[in-house]
Parts: C-alpha cells; sequence; structure tokens
C-alpha cells in the first residue's frame, strides 16, 4: 500500500479529477460517465492488481495539492495516516462494513405492506425542496457533514457496494425476502420450532432480542437439506403451515414467515443477572462485558492556560471602550451589514454606535412608565429581539442595554404564534421577570397582528411592552444626562438562552466581568489588534458570533463584516467574496458554510484568501468538523489559503469559549490528530484505532486551554471525580471568564456551575468553583483539547455511550443523497423499558420509490450495527421540509421528539427493531408448583388457604308459593297460564318509534303455540324429538314457535336470521347452523322466506340444500288432536347454538330439567312475579338472553318489554325511553346496546331529559355477558346517565358461558359489586396480588354478579385439575341443575370435550360432577354479609382460556393489551391482538387521516413493550369498522387473524417489526 500512497498523480489530472468530482456532485454527468472518465485517467498511474478491475478503484486518494504534498508526506512518516482523514473514510468504513454484513447472510427485513393511496406521492411541479442549506444551527444536527461533495465523493464506491449489498437480486422483492432453509416446509417446521421451543420449557422463545457479530444463519432443522435454498418472492409465496397446522397462502403470512425466519437467527447469550423493577418482574440489566476496554492511564492534571497578559490600554469595561472608540474616533466602521445581494446596506460607526446606544439608555430608563414610577431600573431583565439580517440594530439595543445597567436577554423573533421551542422561549422571558422587548422597526411591523393591530401574546409568553429602538423614533437625551460608565464589576452583564436536549430554555447568566475577561481572552488567543476586519457569517445573539463579532470587537476598534443568513442561501460563497473584497483578516463561520463554499465555489475565478489570518470554525467541538476543514484547505489552498489559519474552537453557553487554536505563523507544527477506536469511545476511553479500521472517529484538536483558565476532565455523571489519561469526560473549566448561573434556578445552577473535581482520593483540585462545559472529550499530548461530542447528544444505550452526530455520520454515508437530505436528520433517544432507545429521523427526497427509501432504511440499520454496535429502536422516514425548524434553520431536535412520541409526526416509512434492541426484558417465569394431593386438607383448607369455593342459595330449602315448581315442563306451565290467567299479557314488543308492535297474553300465546303444532304435524310430517330451526328476527313470534315446537314434541333451535345487506357472508353461517344442529325442517317468516329464494341468497347457498321452509305467517286454522306431553324431564328440550370469540361454533343441550331450574333460579334472584315489568333489550338467540327473552316470562309470569337491539341503530335513546315510560325496575342489555347509547347519546342527556326521560326508578341494569366486565364502559355509562336519575349501584354484569348460560347475575338483594385492583404482571404468571387503586401497572376488575342459586363454584388448577385456595387465579368450574347436559356436534366426538361437562378434582372432594367453564377467575371472600346473613364470596372473572395467549411462558389477555393500545393515541378507536407463531399482531382501527397511519406504529410498540414486556411482531393499521365484533359486542379474534392472513383485511399501513 504504501507505494501506492506516495505515487504522485500530476497536476493536471489531479485537477481534472477534482473537476470531475465536482461534476457528480453537482450532477452534471451521470455515475456511470464518472466512473469511465476516471478509471481512465487514474488507470496508467495505478499498478493494477493481479486480475484487478480497473474501473473499481481499490482504495481511494485524495487528490493533493502541491502545497500540501510535503506535509502529507512528513505526516505519513509521524505514525498517522491521512487518508483516514477524509470522512469518504468514514463512508468506506461504512460499505465495508455493509459488505461483512452482506457475507455474514442478509439481514431479511420484510417491507412493509402500504395502501396505494399512502404510496402516491406529490406531483414534482407543487413540490419545493427543503432548505437542504440547513446544516444545522447548534442542535446537534450534523453540520458534520459525513461526506462532503466537493472533492470526495462516496458515490464512486457504488458499482462496489451495489454488488456487495444487493448480491445479484434482480427486484426488491427477493432482496428483501428470507433464505429458507430445506424444502417448502421449513417454513412450517420453523414455526414448530418455535412452538416448542417455546412450550417445552417455559423459558423465552429463542433470544431474538441482540445481535452478535459472528455469522448469522437461520438455523436448520436436522436432517434438511442445506443444498436446496430457495427464495420465495412474495407473489407466489408456497403454501404454508401456522403452528397449528393450518395451511396458509399469500403475501402476508409470508411476509410474517419471513419475519419469523430473521427473528430466528442465533443472537448473542442471554444475560445472567437482573434488577428487580418495583418487586415483581425480573428485568435484565445489561452486565458489562468483562473483555470490554478499561481506562488504564495515570489521572490527569489540570490543564493551566497562559497567563493572562493585562495590556495597559486594555478599557476597564467594554462600556469604557465604546465610549474610548466613540469620543477618539467616531468615524472609524464598526460594522457593514449586507443585503440579499451582498451589496453593502449601511456601515455603523463607532460614532453612531456611541450616540445612538446612548440615547436608547436614556429612552428605556426614563421614557417607559412614569417618573415617579419607570416600567425599567437597573439590574432590569429586558428581551431583544431582532432578525438576523439587522445586527446593527441589535448591537445599538445591546449596547443601550448595558449602558442603562439593564440587562439584555437576545432571543429568536416568534414567527408564528406556535414557532417550535417558542413557548419554553417564553418561560424563559416570564420566568427572568421580562416585561419589555426591544426590537426594530421592520421587525415590529412583521411581527403577527391581532384585527386591532395588537401584538399578540404568544402562546407561553409574559405580556410584553414592544418598545422599538429607532433612533427617529426616540427622544433626545438633555444635555446634562450621561450614563454611569462603571469598572466591570459583578452585576449581570446580559443573559444567553441555552435550548437543553429536552427543549427547556434556560437563560446563562454573564456577569460584567466575566464578559471583559472573555473578551481579553478571545483577544490574547486570537491576537486582535486595532481596526482589523473580521468577517462574521453566524449568528450575532449568541455563542461565537455575539463573542467575536459584537462584544470583542469593539473591545479592539474592529470592523466586522456581518453576514445574514438569508444572504448565505442566496449566495453561500459571499462570505469569502467578502473575505477578498475586504482584506479580511478574521473570518468566523461553521463547518457549514465551508462546506456551502466547497460546493459553489467553481463559479468564482478570482479568490484570494491570503489576508485571512485566522478562520475560526466555530463549531470545530463536533467531531464531524474535519472532514469539512480539510476539504476546505484542499480547494482553497490554491487560492492562497494558509493550512495553519484553519483554527477550530470549542465553547459552550456555559462555559463560553473553552478553547480555541491560535493562529500561529509557524506552518511546521502540525495540528493534532486523533484517529479513536469508536468501541473504545462507548465504553468512555481512548484507545488509538485498532486494526479494525471500520469503526473510528477522526477527532481535530480545538486547540489549547483559554489564557487565565484551568482545565480539567471529569466523569461525565456522578461525584466530579477527574478521569484518567485515557478516558473519555466532560471538560469543566476554571476561569472568571464563563457563565455564573441558570438563571432562577438555583439547583441546576449548582450541579453545572459550582463543580469542584475531586482526585482519586478525594481531595478537591482547587479551592475555586469549575463550571462544567456539557462537551465530552480529553486533553491530549501538549496540553492539545479534543472534543468527541456533547452530552446533548449522548445516548447510553445498554451501558454504551454513544454519540447523536456520530449515528448521524454513520447514517448519511450509506449514500443518502438520492433518498433523503443531508442536512435534515434528527437522531434522538427515547426511554422504552428502562433503557434509552435509539430513533432516527430523516426527510425523504420526494422522487425516491418506496422500494429505495426501505432499501436504504435497512442497510442504515446495518451500518449502525455494524460501525457502533447498537441498534436502532426506529427508523422513520417524514416528507421533505416537515420536521420542525430552529431559526437558522437547523432540525429543532426536541420538538422533533416531542412530536414522535405525541404521534403527530406523520412519517412516510417507518422501520421499528424492537427484537434486536430490547435486551433486557424479564425472564420468563417458571410455574410455581401448585397445591398437590400431598397438602394436608383440613375441611376446607388448602395448605393454610381457604379453598376457593361459594354457592348461591340453595333452591331446595327455599319455600315461596311458586306455583310454576309443580310443572316439570315448561309446555305444561304455558297451558296452566293460559287457563289460570288467560288475558294477562306476558309479552310486549317495542319498534323503533317506542311504540308497541306487539303483544301476547298467555292464552294468545298458547292459540298460536297449539297452531305452529298443528302445522308442524301436517305440513313438516315431524316425528317427536325431530329439530327445528327457528330462523326469526327477535320477536313474538320467534316465542310462538318455540313453544309450538314444544307443543308438538319437537326440538327448537333459534337461529339468527341472514342480514338483508350482507347475505354473503351471514348466510352460511345460518346455514352451518341448520346442518349441525341436524334441523328436519326451518320454520320462519314470508319475508325471510322470499329472502332464501332471492338471487343473492342463491349465489351465497343453493336454495335445494335447505331443508323443507314452514312460513308460519300463513297458520292452519284448527286445533291440533292432542298436545304432545313429555314423559321423561332429562330429555331435550332445545339446542343453544352461539359462535365462541375464537370463532368456534359449539351448541349445547338444553333438559327441560336444566330449563325449569334455570328459569326458577332467575325467577328467585330477580325477584319477578306476574305483577312486574322487565325490559329486555338483547339479541334472543342464545345464552341467557334467550332465556329471558323466550323462557322467563312464561315461567315467572311478570311482563317483558322485549326491545329489539337493531331498532336502536335507528334510535338510540329507544331501550332508555322504554324503560322509563313503563317505569321497569329490572332491565338487561347487551355492551353494543350500552356502547350505543354511551355514544350516541353523549351530547343528548339534556334534550332527553326534556323529553321526562327518568331512570330513578331502575334498581338493576344488567349487562349480559360472557366475559370479564368492561368496568370503563359500565362507569361511563353510570356517570352518563347519573343526571337522568340512574343509580350507579343499579348497574352490574351477569356471567355466562357455554357450559352453563348463566352463573352469576346480580339480583335484587345481596350487596353491591365490588371491585378490586390487581397487579397485572402477577396475573400474567397466574397469580393474583391486590394492590391499591391507582398503583402501577394496576388493572381493576368487578365482580360479575351474584352466584345464583342452585350454582356452586370452584377455583381448580387447569392443568393438575387441583382445588386452589381463595385468591388464586384458575378455571372457574361450576355444578349446577342448569348446567348444559352436553355439546350437540355433528361428528358425535363428545369424547374431545366431554370432560368440559363432567370433570372432577384431582384431590379433595373427588365426588362432585363439575362442568369447566374455560374462563380464568377467581374467588375472594369479602367483608360484605349476603341476604343469609353468611360473608359474601364474589366471583371475579379475568378471561377465557381460549382467548389467553401464552407467550413468553406467561398468559396474556388480549383486552389488556388492547386497553393499553387504545390509550396511546386518540386516533385509536379500536384494537384487537392475536398470536401467529409465536409473533403477537396487533391490529389497530384509525380515526383520522391515513397520514396519521404511521405514527402509530412507534407508539403501539412503545406501549406493549412499557406496559407487558412483549414485543409486537406486526402492526397493523385498518379503517373503523374492520375488527368483526359479535352480537354480543364481543371481538372475533380469530376470524380477524383469518381475515388478516387470507389478505383481506385491505390494511391502511402493515408494519413488520424487526
Amino acid at each position: 500500500m504504501a507505494d501506492r500512497d506516495t505515487l504522485p498523480l500530476p497536476l493536471e489530472v489531479r485537477t481534472r479529477l477534482a473537476e470531475l468530482e465536482l461534476e457528480l456532485s453537482e450532477g452534471d454527468i451521470t455515475q456511470k460517465g464518472y466512473e469511465k472518465k476516471r478509471s481512465k485517467l487514474i488507470g496508467a498511474f495505478l499498478p493494477q492488481a493481479p486480475g484487478m478491475d480497473p474501473s473499481v478503484p481499490h482504495e481511494r486518494r485524495t487528490p493533493v495539492t502541491p502545497g500540501s504534498s510535503s506535509r502529507y508526506h512528513r505526516r505519513r512518516s509521524s505514525g498517522s495516516r491521512d487518508e483516514r482523514y477524509r470522512s469518504d473514510v468514514h463512508t468506506e468504513a461504512v460499505q465495508a462494513a455493509l459488505a461483512k454484513q452482506k457475507e455474514r447472510g442478509k439481514m431479511a427485513v420484510p417491507m412493509p405492506s402500504k395502501r396505494r393511496s399512502l404510496v402516491v406521492q406529490s406531483s414534482m411541479d407543487a413540490y419545493t425542496p427543503p432548505d437542504t442549506s440547513s446544516g444545522s444551527e447548534g442542535e446537534g444536527s450534523m453540520q458534520g457533514e459525513g461526506t462532503p461533495t466537493s472533492s470526495q465523493s462516496s458515490i464512486n464506491m457504488e458499482n462496489w457496494i451495489s454488488r456487495a449489498i444487493h448480491g445479484s437480486t434482480t427486484s426488491s422483492t427477493t432482496s428483501s425476502s428470507s433464505t429458507q432453509s430445506g424444502g417448502s416446509g421449513a417454513a412450517s417446521r420453523l414455526a414448530d420450532v418455535m412452538g416448542q421451543t417455546h412450550l417445552e420449557n417455559h423459558s423465552a422463545p429463542p433470544d431474538v432480542t441482540s445481535y452478535t457479530t459472528d455469522s448469522i444463519q437461520v438455523e436448520r432443522p436436522q436432517g434438511s437439506t442445506t443444498a436446496s435454498r430457495s427464495t420465495p418472492k412474495y407473489g407466489n409465496a408456497e403454501l404454508m403451515e401456522t403452528g397449528d397446522g393450518v395451511p396458509v397462502g399469500g403475501r402476508v403470512s409470508a411476509k410474517i414467515q419471513q419475519l419469523v425466519n430473521t427473528l430466528k437467527r442465533p443472537k448473542r447469550p442471554p444475560l445472567r443477572e437482573f434488577f428487580v423493577d418495583d418487586f415483581e418482574e425480573l428485568l435484565e440489566v445489561q452486565q458489562p462485558d468483562p473483555n470490554q476496554p478499561k481506562a488504564e492511564g495515570a489521572q490527569m492534571l489540570a490543564m493551566r492556560g497562559e497567563q493572562l497578559g493585562v495590556v495597559t490600554n486594555w478599557p476597564l469595561s467594554l462600556e469604557a471602550a465604546l465610549q474610548r472608540w466613540g469620543t477618539i474616533s467616531p468615524k472609524a466602521p464598526c460594522l457593514t451589514t449586507m443585503d440579499t445581494n451582498g451589496k453593502p446596506l449601511y456601515i455603523l460607526t463607532y460614532g453612531k454606535l456611541w450616540t445612538r446606544s446612548i440615547k436608547v439608555a436614556y429612552n428605556i430608563l426614563h421614557k417607559l412608565g412614569s417618573k415617579q414610577e419607570p416600567m425599567l431600573r437597573p439590574g432590569d431583565r429586558v428581551a431583544l429581539v431582532f432578525p438576523n439580517n439587522d445586527p446593527a440594530a441589535f448591537m445599538v439595543a445591546f449596547y443601550g442595554c448595558l449602558l442603562a445597567e439593564v440587562v439584555p436577554v437576545p432571543i429568536e423573533v416568534p414567527l408564528t404564534r406556535k414557532d417550535a421551542g417558542s413557548q419554553q422561549i417564553g418561560f424563559l422571558l416570564g420566568s427572568c421577570g421580562v416585561t419589555v422587548a426591544l426590537t426594530s422597526d421592520a421587525c415590529h411591523k412583521g411581527l403577527p397582528k391581532s384585527p386591532t393591530g395588537e401584538i399578540p401574546q404568544f402562546k407561553g409568553w409574559p405580556k410584553l411592552l414592544w418598545f422599538v429602538t429607532e433612533s427617529k423614533h426616540l427622544s433626545k437625551p438633555p444635555r446634562d444626562w450621561f450614563p454611569h460608565i462603571k469598572d466591570a464589576n459583578n452585576e449581570t452583564a446580559y443573559i444567553e438562552y441555552k435550548t437543553c436536549k429536552d427543549g427547556s430554555v434556560l437563560g446563562v447568566t454573564v456577569m460584567r466581568m466575566a464578559l471583559l475577561t472573555h473578551c481579553q481572552a478571545l483577544t490574547q488567543s486570537c491576537g486582535y489588534t486595532e481596526a482589523e476586519t473580521i468577517v462574521n457569517v453566524l449568528d450575532f445573539k449568541k455563542d461565537v458570533g455575539l463573542w467575536h463579532g459584537i462584544l470583542t470587537s469593539v473591545m479592539n476598534m474592529m470592523h466586522v463584516i456581518s453576514i445574514p443568513y438569508s444572504l448565505m442561501k442566496v449566495n453561500p460563497l459571499s462570505w469569502i467574496q467578502k473575505v477578498c473584497q475586504y482584506k479580511a483578516k478574521v473570518a468566523c463561520v461553521k463547518s457549514r458554510d465551508m462546506h456551502w463554499a466547497l460546493v459553489a465555489h467553481r463559479d468564482q475565478r478570482d479568490i484570494n484568501l491570503s489576508s485571512l489570518r485566522m478562520l475560526v470554525v466555530a463549531d470545530g467541538a463536533n467531531p464531524w468538523s474535519i472532514s469539512s476543514c480539510d476539504a476546505f484547505l484542499n480547494v482553497f489552498q490554491s487560492k492562497g489559503l494558509k493550512p495553519e489559519v484553519i483554527c477550530p474552537c470549542a465553547s459552550s453557553p456555559e462555559a463560553l469559549t473553552v478553547a480555541i487554536r491560535r493562529p500561529t505563523d509557524d506552518s511546521n507544527q502540525p495540528p493534532g490528530r486523533g484517529v479513536l477506536s469508536m468501541q473504545g469511545l462507548s465504553h468512555g476511553v481512548i484507545r488509538v484505532d485498532s486494526e479494525e479500521k471500520l469503526s473510528v472517529l477522526t477527532l481535530q484538536d480545538v486547540g489549547t486551554v483559554m489564557p487565565g483558565a484551568l482545565m480539567c476532565v471529569v466523569k461525565p455523571d456522578g461525584v466530579p471525580q477527574l478521569c484518567k489519561t485515557d478516558e473519555i469526560g466532560e471538560l469543566c473549566v476554571g476561569s472568571i471568564a464563563t457563565g455564573t448561573s441558570y438563571y432562577g434556578l438555583s439547583g441546576m445552577t449548582k450541579n453545572t456551575f459550582e463543580v469542584f473535581p475531586m482526585n482519586s482520593v478525594g481531595a478537591l483540585i482547587s479551592e475555586y468553583p469549575f463550571t462544567r462545559t456539557g462537551l465530552l472529550g480529553f486533553v491530549g499530548p501538549g496540553g492539545l483539547c479534543f472534543i468527541a461530542g456533547k452530552m446533548d447528544g449522548l445516548m447510553v444505550v445498554g451501558g454504551r455511550r454513544h454519540n447523536a452526530d456520530d449515528i448521524v455520520a454513520t447514517a448519511l454515508a450509506v449514500e443518502p443523497m438520492k433518498f433523503v437530505y443531508r442536512g435534515r436528520i434528527a437522531v434522538f433517544s427515547i426511554s422504552v423499558l428502562h433503557d434509552e432507545r435509539i430513533v432516527v429521523v430523516a426527510e425523504q427526497r420526494p422522487d425516491s420509490t418506496e422500494e429505495d427509501s426501505f432499501q436504504w432504511m435497512s442497510r442504515v440499520l446495518q451500518a449502525i450495527d455494524g460501525i457502533h454496535q447498537v441498534g436502532v429502536y426506529c427508523l422513520a422516514l417524514v416528507p421533505s421540509n416537515t420536521l420542525p425548524k430552529t431559526p437558522l434553520g437547523g432540525i429543532h431536535l426536541s420538538e422533533s421528539k416531542q412530536l414522535f412520541l405525541e404521534g403527530s409526526l406523520h412519517p412516510c416509512n417507518v422501520l421499528m427493531c424492537p427484537h434486536t434492541c430490547v435486551t433486557n426484558l424479564p425472564k420468563p417465569r417458571q410455574k410455581q408448583p401448585e397445591i398437590g394431593p400431598a397438602s394436608v386438607m383440613v375441611g376446607n383448607l388448602v395448605s393454610g388457604k381457604r379453598i376457593a369455593q361459594a354457592s348461591g342459595r340453595d333452591l331446595g330449602q327455599m319455600e315461596d308459593n311458586d306455583q310454576a315448581r309443580k310443572f316439570l315442563f315448561l309446555s305444561e306451565v304455558l297451558q296452566w297460564r293460559a287457563q289460570t290467567t288467560p288475558d294477562h299479557v306476558l309479552y310486549t314488543l317495542l319498534n323503533c318509534r317506542g311504540t308497541i308492535a306487539s303483544s301476547l297474553t298467555c292464552v294468545q300465546l298458547h292459540k298460536r303455540a297449539e297452531k305452529i303444532a298443528t302445522m308442524l304435524a301436517e305440513r313438516g310430517h315431524l316425528q317427536d324429538g325431530d329439530h327445528v330451526a327457528l330462523v326469526y328476527p327477535p320477536g313474538i313470534d320467534l316465542i310462538a314457535a318455540f313453544y309450538g315446537c314444544l307443543y308438538a314434541g319437537c326440538v327448537p333451535i333459534t337461529v339468527r336470521p341472514p342480514h338483508p345487506q350482507n347475505i354473503a357472508t351471514t348466510l352460511p353461517t345460518v346455514k352451518m347452523i341448520v346442518e349441525v344442529s341436524r334441523s328436519a325442517c326451518m320454520m320462519t317468516t314470508a319475508v325471510i322466506c322470499k329472502l332464501l329464494r332471492s338471487k343473492e341468497a342463491s349465489a351465497a347457498v343453493d336454495v335445494r340444500s335447505w331443508p323443507p321452509v314452514l312460513d308460519t305467517d300463513d297458520l292452519p286454522k284448527k286445533k291440533p288432536p292432542l298436545l304432545y306431553k313429555p314423559s321423561n324431564p332429562d330429555t331435550l328440550a332445545y339446542l343453544d347454538f352461539s359462535v365462541s370469540t375464537t370463532g368456534m361454533l359449539a351448541g349445547v343441550k338444553m333438559s327441560h330439567t336444566a330449563t325449569s331450574a334455570f328459569c326458577r333460579s332467575i325467577k328467585l334472584q330477580c325477584e319477578l312475579y306476574p305483577s312486574r315489568e322487565v325490559a329486555i333489550c338483547l339479541d334472543p338467540y342464545c345464552g341467557l338472553g334467550f332465556v329471558l327473552w323466550c323462557l322467563c316470562s312464561v315461567y315467572s309470569g311478570h311482563q317483558s318489554i322485549l326491545i329489539p337491539p337493531s331498532e336502536l341503530e335507528v334510535n338510540p335513546a329507544l331501550w332508555l325511553l322504554g324503560v322509563s315510560q313503563y317505569k321497569v325496575r329490572d332491565t338487561f342489555c347487551s355492551y353494543s346496546v350500552m356502547e350505543l347509547c354511551t355514544k350516541g347519546l353523549g351530547l343528548q342527556t339534556e334534550s332527553i331529559k326534556s323529553r321526562g326521560l327518568d331512570l330513578s326508578r331502575v334498581r338493576t341494569c344488567v349487562v349480559v355477558a360472557e366475559e370479564r366486565p368492561r368496568i370503563a364502559l359500565t362507569q361511563s355509562f353510570s356517570k352518563l346517565f347519573k343526571d337522568l336519575g340512574l343509580h350507579p349501584r343499579a348497574v352490574s354484569t351477569s356471567f355466562g358461558c357455554r357450559v352453563n348460560l348463566a352463573i352469576c347475575l346480580q339480583g335484587t338483594s345481596g350487596p353491591d359489586p365490588t371491585t378490586v385492583y390487581v397487579d397485572m404482571r402477577a396475573l400474567r404468571h397466574d397469580r393474583v396480588r391486590l394492590v391499591e387503586r391507582g398503583s402501577p401497572h394496576s388493572l381493576p376488575l368487578m365482580e360479575s354478579g351474584k352466584i345464583l342459586p342452585g350454582v356452586r363454584i370452584i377455583i381448580a388448577n387447569p392443568e393438575t385439575k387441583g382445588p386452589l385456595g381463595d385468591s388464586h387465579l384458575g378455571e372457574i368450574w361450576v355444578c349446577s341443575g342448569h348446567n348444559a347436559s352436553g355439546y350437540f356436534t355433528v361428528y358425535g366426538d363428545e369424547a374431545l370435550q366431554s370432560d368440559h361437562f363432567t370433570s372432577r378434582l384431582s384431590f379433595g372432594d373427588t365426588q362432585t360432577i363439575w362442568a369447566r367453564t374455560g374462563y380464568l377467575g377467581f374467588l375472594r371472600r369479602t367483608e360484605l354479609t349476603d341476604a343469609s346473613g353468611e360473608r359474601h364470596d364474589a366471583l371475579y372473572v379475568v378471561g377465557a382460556l381460549d382467548e389467553a395467549m401464552e407467550l413468553r411462558g406467561m398468559r396474556y389477555h388480549p383486552i389488556d393489551i388492547e386497553t393499553s393500545v387504545i390509550r396511546t393515541h386518540k386516533s385509536i378507536t379500536e384494537c384487537a391482538v392475536f398470536t401467529w407463531t409465536n409473533l403477537l399482531v396487533v391490529v389497530v382501527e384509525l380515526d383520522g387521516s391515513e397520514q396519521e397511519a404511521l405514527d402509530l406504529v412507534p407508539l403501539v410498540t412503545n406501549v406493549v413493550l412499557e406496559e407487558h414486556y412483549l414485543i409486537v411482531g406486526v402492526v397493523v393499521v385498518v379503517d373503523i369498522g374492520v375488527i368483526p365484533i359479535n352480537s354480543r359486542g364481543e371481538k372475533q379474534r380469530m376470524h380477524l387473524r383469518d381475515g388478516f392472513l387470507a389478505d383481506q383485511l385491505d390494511p391502511i399501513y402493515v408494519a413488520y417489526n424487526m
């Protein structure tokens, strides 16, 4: 390699090369053309390695100008490597890292799917490119141009990289699809492997949460052939099987499979130790790697700057200097301002500055307020609001304040009322007690005004008096008035604002003494002399621009040429032209300005920079400024720029100038360079670049300590202890010339401005306090300071430190120019699950395609992983020009972070990688040993705990005048009522207007039932015991048909009719129930008969496949000869079919005995008598809803007011109006009805009240449910209708399931339902821990009503079937006379489910036969007493076992995750979760614009991680109404899952988290 390096290229070749590179960077030639010409030019000079392609240069050379070649050789001999200095070296490093990743096996990242409407970009004409200029203004976004486009461009690496990265992929789909092992069955095998690892040892699924640098391969199940690797494309993904062995085809599952494969790679070994979070879950804490580098150097010594030599004629204060020059040389120019054409706009002389400042001083002290009560007194704070193009007005106002002894607080001009960060500035002004704002005429005119011409109060700002400082508006001070000019003292001179990492704004106070000393130190270290000319491109309101361009310049009577930002945007070369034009000695710039000049310089011929003796680089402390400095020197050395002129400096608002490189005449002493290992830096130690060569950070020195100051480096956190010489720490400065406090914040001030560094034995190194600079770095040999980053940009991930700027540089090195804007990348960290997580947000170019951007994103992830060994948690691309900006065009970091966290960033692309980043998830819990038969059972105790069992009142011993008890069959009860009370009304049906549609008395029902029985016998030719499907809308016909079947001895099955608007999906369900129930015929109304024969219906189900259909609207006139008398009460009365939430259709058998016992139990619990009315707003097809609608009135004789829930869609108030109108005391509804009322009537309570709605008579309002009570809904319902008289105690829930249709039901007597709070984390481990309301991770559970009479409950372990103790979580088992007698299934495979109805405990009471509900819950004995005087046992239902998800060895209930997700963003209206091969899939319904869809992905991922310790695998954003919900208002998650896997959801966006 050495001979390569020393190989000189002829001058003309070098210049031609430089021109070529520029042409390429400007886009004047294509990549191909560039490659061709370049290889032609240097082909002749490069010694060819054998077999090497000349067009792919093996390593880059930087063109070397003649002036630098001697320096170049000398530097090589000093042992460092010049080609490392360029940041195209970083680019090469990045490309090499990417190539290395490629060898390891490509990260297979599935591309997200996006709805077309989201992909369509705005047309290019309407698009204005964002201000690419915006490097950044001290906001931590990159001025560090990772790859200056001028003389060094990353792009000639292009073909090498593209070959390395893309392999030989032909389309983007293949490049992002996974390598599959074995044949096509591999996918399902992988799924099985995941399934097994998961279940066998209850440990985590393969640890997908870390990464290694070793080879990565997909694990191959034994015996599969490694030879055949097929790469599936999405269009024709092979048919795969899910973990349950269900074949699934289609795009989505191929992507998920790919995700599973990607996540199955072997990762870092699991970590060993834990820290305890609160108490329950053990979160893993990153253990330090024993091999990590540790600091080994000696303890550092404090560095002292040279003596601050007081020159005799230095003024005693800055005002004194102004007075001197204003009176001695009033004609001397002080400041020249430029217009946007670069023409001098105005020259402010020292005489004018002096007289005008006096005028301002006089006016603010004497012309505001009254003579007796002036508004401002010396020491008060005043805001200075001046635009960036008017330094003259600012300077006059600033010195006016100094002369008046008031404290100026310079701030940015607020452009709109809600400018990024402007609110925080307002808080600063408020806390400083600012009441007056000084501004210029033009600025005042430009401020937003209200219609009356007032300047509105900006958000968060105090009320201000705006005062214009132009001379023409001010009155002349009287002859005898003169400002009091004192020597510099310890009063505050000015306050500089500083924006913190979190966006808050602090005010740093600088005393007059510090101000003067700082000017003196700058004068000495920069060698300023009188009347020198200085060009200033920086912001003159703060930082280096203020210190050099406004303060030190006046002390030395210098002439400042001020270049406004607006001029730089139009003409980036303007500052260089002004240096030439004015023969300026000094220029103050940022690396951004140098970068811009490079890009633009070739339009200029006559540039001569030989007059410059010092080029101050204000952001020299940014490690990435070195590339701009080097590139600038490279190009402009031929234009007279001397290498020793470039002087980077380091500064901070707290410590002012920390260090600055002195301009030397001795060009022999080369500046210091450090090539440091990034790996070392992340552990906080300094290691000269190891052999790795990939991940290095090249630093340039920022000179030595300021004159008169002491500097040391202390540990960044904890006690300020001195670092070792090879350790990175925070620089601290002890000097008069620093800030003294954060205004009004004594605590923070103490930690920053009053630091007493200590050595290793704890002794103070100085009795004077030091100030923390906020800069991270070290002091190298020769006292040179090196800065490696800022405290604000520091992100500590997994115990290692990374700097935001370095991450930005790496991202930019992945040939970004095509896809994102270079100055517009924000990197910040957010805290998720007790660690910081890195987020990268970039602005995407409008012309880049989805595929390109995605490709770029996945490469950025790999590059950052390769170079920094850290995972990026989230990478987002936003449309151009949408990131919030700072006033000078940089990215407003904290504001961007805020938008990201609140979900209003609206990205157009998101890639989340929680699987690779989150390494501290708690270990999956081992199951605790349960109470086994060996425990001694004493009475009702199990190992010291009361056995969890409870029962309702005993049916047998209850004496009441229940006449119906003497009948065994409901049909007999009806006949008895028809004889004894023929005209008593049993049923009243309301229509949507709230009027009575029809009603039935006992005798009417009896007569209609008889006619239906005749019809069944004659037209249907049915025998007793035949099954009949009743397909009726909710109403009276259904009831008559039911009793008609009983009279004919047939077994009825109620079936929901098909929905006329949705026949295609609802009719097949009807058909399925009819088939499965083996119905011999169907009975229905004429309307539905017609519907079944319609065209749409026959498209869904063949008409001929239905059994005979009887139309009950046309009944025979005659009575049946004889009613059927059933003989055995244990025969079937009816079948109850229902679709469970997991999508299973299950029918249960109800015998006559069970039916009568059921009705009796409800009669007793609700105290139902013939004189009572009950309002029912439920679907009458299954469960308790059917029993209440059809059976209870006949048994108990009360009147049922029937309200079909479907009518509420037309008139939401129907149910409550009915309840009020009929003065009902007991009413039953479903959750869907309650939700309809809550949402539909939320805003109408007043108007309903005026219609006379009164709910004060309601004593029980029961929600009929088969799930955990939805507390949030019942509570909001209670609150909402409290004003209408509803008593909150009235609202309660019931609980039923397939094996027993009603286990609990809040009756009329007995205590109110209780609510407990349990720890959600303990619940995942099947344990119940009661906690206080409002404690973290608490989950409210409401008791599901009182246990019905005749029902016994026990809690058993679902696996061991042993009884559990009080307050233990287990399966609810029930024993009752109204249990169903079994499942009714087609194939007679009842053996599978038999134990659902006939289980016995494994020990304890092993005789009783129990039915298993399939629900988890617990019993808890409360302090309350029930009606019988016993202590009341409350049953709490937690959730269904089939619904529960086993993840990481823990049991999760979907509803808990869904509740967290719905809370996370206002636009999420509904959410459903399910698992697929161990991946958690979250589906959210978006109520908002599709632009918000991608905002939800990070929020959903964060909340599930934080609250549930789970990593979301896939986030699916869909439209409202996509999540299917059944009639009970329960989510059908399995239907949703099937729809998702079959790609039928038409999602807005699908994100696959890596």
